[in-house]
């Protein structure tokens, strides 16, 4: 069977940095390809020329063996290339038709939009991939499972070929992430070629028919899924092959640095009550909307409680504000680094400075070279891969956005670090970086909170766990209680194993 794309040769470099070598890759029609590699090695940047975004220095791209040139994501488009990110490109005021259509609504004869084509297609669309939405809803007012349905409809309306999907389930519930599956199925039942990105094996061995595997923007190999296992693809991603064991941990856990009692929202959670120890991990285990983040962000001071009380040490500290917080050394990772995390637009340096402008400046006034020695300082140690610390953290990887948003905080010295989903969406090279200074931190003395929807990670990383479910605690695991039938069960409120 002939590739419905082909990509030979393709190089691209930007100042600095050279991100894709010579590589090759194929898609066919009916199957699923994995696009495989350690964060930084090079899958956004062949997805952006796949698209037209970038354009490459070298190589070719053919469709149907006739070769093809993407100047504009216009010019992918017609050609039949579609691609569904991550974080969805829509736009929450217009409606879910408006959404799917947008740049190439149908017209009336007179050239005006005819919007009862325009929301028949929609319907028809959404019906195709088994979506039972109202074209006429704004996206606003819809989930993030539902916003993924639009931008798959819409990638649909343009009667695509080549359907990118680039970690489409980050954000999805167990359930949700089973409903994409099944229109994965459509989609090769369809004859469409899919080349789908993802971090987390699982859902590779259970969707991909084939797979290539990209090293620091190099091609590395490719081939079909059962010939291959878990480790040889990690073999083939680092040049080495490596023991997923989470990092040895010498524990020294000491007194008290946190305490919360009787923490409540009015809508979020309810009677939250934990201690948290000096040189502890603590874990934060549930499902998709248990409230675990609700709750650390309280904590930070992005909401405010209803009622109950924090103790830092021996003394109440009532946090109404962010800064408060960071007063009282308490900081925050949020689980979405890319809005609320890193400062897009502006240097690497000036995002881990940020909230440490007062150990920077003299007489207000920002002295560069030491902005430089604090980034430095913290970036190194969480060994950052970037061409230099005046680039844009716009255009790190995920997991690179993800070590300085880490940085930045760890500048300002605190106490108490809440770590938010720590590895959502990053490689398995960047994790093992991240764990092991998460098990450095605990070790200097750091308190640490961690949630993680993982069972290995929260299981491997974690002192304690406190299970939630519907906004309240309904477990606390330690020892030999640690299991994942343990936390499973606790999160899904079912009785304990006899």
């Amino acid at each position: 069977m002939n590739p419905v794309l082909s990509l030979r040769g393709i190089s691209k470099s930007f100042p600095g940095v050279k991100a894709l070598s010579e590589v090759q890759l194929d898609l066919y029609a009916g199957q699923v390809t994995a696009l495989i590699g350690e964060n930084g090695a090079g899958k956004s940047t062949i997805v952006k020329v796949l698209t037209g975004v970038y354009q490459p220095d070298a190589g070719n791209i053919t469709i149907d063996g006739a070769e093809v040139h993407f100047p504009t994501a216009q010019a992918a488009s017609k050609a039949g290339v579609t691609a569904i990110h991550q974080e969805t490109v829509l736009f929450d005021e217009l409606t879910v038709a408006e959404n799917i259509w947008l740049g190439h609504a149908p017209r009336t004869r007179f050239g005006l939009i005819d919007r009862r084509a325009m929301r028949d297609g929609a319907l028809r669309l959404l019906e195709g991939i088994g979506a039972t939405l109202n074209p006429d809803l704004r996206l606003r007012d819809l989930g993030i499972a539902s916003k993924h349905l639009v931008a798959i409809a819409r990638a649909l309306s343009i009667d695509a070929r080549v359907v990118i999907m680039d970690e489409p389930t980050a954000a999805l519930s167990y359930k949700e992430i089973h409903e994409l599956y099944e229109l994965v199925e459509k989609l090769k039942a369809q004859g469409k070629a899919i080349l789908f990105i993802s971090h987390k094996f699982d859902e590779i061995f259970r969707i991909a028919d084939r797979y290539t595997v990209f090293r620091d923007g190099q091609f590395v190999g490719q081939g079909d899924m059962g010939d291959v296992s878990e480790n040889d693809l990690v073999q083939m991603m680092v040049g080495r092959s490596v023991d997923q064991i989470f990092p040895a941990r010498h524990r020294n856990i000491g007194a008290p640095v946190l305490t919360v009692a009787g923490y409540s929202h009015p809508t979020e959670f309810a009677d939250i009550g934990f201690t948290l120890h000096r040189g502890e991990i603590l874990g934060f285990y549930g499902l998709v909307g248990a409230g675990r983040s609700e709750v650390m962000q309280s904590l930070f001071g992005i909401t405010k409680p209803s009622k109950g009380a924090t103790r830092i040490d021996d003394q109440v500290r009532v946090i109404r504000s962010t800064s408060e917080a960071i007063a009282a050394g308490i900081v925050y990772v949020p689980e979405d680094r890319g809005k609320q995390g890193a400062v897009k637009g502006l240097p690497i340096f000036q995002n881990v400075t940020l909230p440490s402008l007062s150990r920077t400046s003299r007489a207000g006034f920002l002295r560069l070279a030491e902005e430089f020695k604090l980034a430095r300082d913290y970036t190194g140690r969480l060994d950052l891969r970037a061409a230099s610390l005046d680039q844009d953290v716009g255009l790190l990887s995920g997991g690179n956005q993800q070590k300085v948003v880490i940085a930045k905080w760890l500048a300002t010295q605190p106490r108490v670090i809440i770590l938010d989903e720590p590895t959502k969406g990053i490689d398995i090279g960047s994790k093992a970086a991240v764990h092991e200074f998460m098990a450095e931190l605990a070790a200097q003395g750091l308190a640490v909170i961690m949630v993680s929807s993982e069972i290995p990670e929260i299981l491997g990383m974690s002192d304690r766990v406190i299970v939630m479910r519907e906004g309240r605690i309904v477990d606390e695991v330690a020892g030999d209680r640690m299991t994942p039938e343990t936390l499973v069960r606790a999160a899904a409120g079912l009785a304990v194993a006899a």
